[in-house]
């Protein structure tokens, strides 16, 4: 398990880097056509887009979800993106994030997207942050514009992920977590960054 501190965010003693014919994860959607739900500023949907325009300098607002994922241990799950992601690439970040398809229940697409990216099938799925809201640009002028729900879930698996999502994985205690982000918030998602700071779990 992880201490996370700032040392660890340049030179971290411990943590699982993803093979490439490590795949144990379930290939679901991830097509160039998946589309994303709109949203107004009250928060109703009023259309779709194809999820490939959500990622520029003026990204609309639209619907998403971030969890966090607990063994039985107490340890929360973390990932590093990939580099080849197009927005925040090899940044830590919380267990995973997706957007819902369109008419797609919320909780199927936790379900979805944890399959997808970590291999992983949820026991506990429960919602933390129901209206959590964000919008930031990253250093290549990428910006996120969301509501994002948030979940936390629970597992008895050790993650086999997707190499296309994720570089690295590690599990830490969330006391230790909520230390480094604090430390050093600019390490890590800024939607993971603010969610820390508003979820109980991370208070203890």
């Amino acid at each position: 398990m992880v201490t996370w501190t700032v040392a660890n965010l340049v030179s971290y003693s411990y943590h699982d880097q993803v093979e490439p014919r490590r795949r144990a994860y379930v290939q679901t959607t991830n097509a160039p056509d998946e589309h994303v739900i709109l949203l107004d500023e009250e928060g109703r949907h009023i259309g779709t887009a194809p999820k490939y325009s959500m990622h520029g300098a003026d990204t609309v607002l639209h619907l998403a979800f971030s969890c966090y994922v607990f063994n039985p241990l107490g340890a929360v799950l973390v990932t590093r993106r990939a580099l080849t992601k197009t927005a925040w690439p090899g940044v830590w970040t919380n267990s995973f994030c997706g957007h819902p398809l369109p008419a797609e229940p919320l909780t199927q697409a936790v379900t979805r997207r944890a399959s997808f990216e970590l291999g992983l099938e949820l026991d506990t799925l429960d919602l933390a942050l129901p209206l959590f809201r964000y919008r930031a640009t990253d250093s290549g002028g990428i910006v996120e514009n969301e509501i994002c729900p948030v979940y936390l879930a629970t597992t008895l698996q050790e993650p086999t992920p997707n190499p296309d999502e994720v570089a690295e994985y590690a599990w830490t205690r969330p006391a230790d977590l909520s230390r480094a982000v604090t430390d050093a918030p600019w390490a890590f998602s800024p939607w993971m960054a603010l969610q820390v700071q508003e979820l109980e779990v991370f208070r203890a």
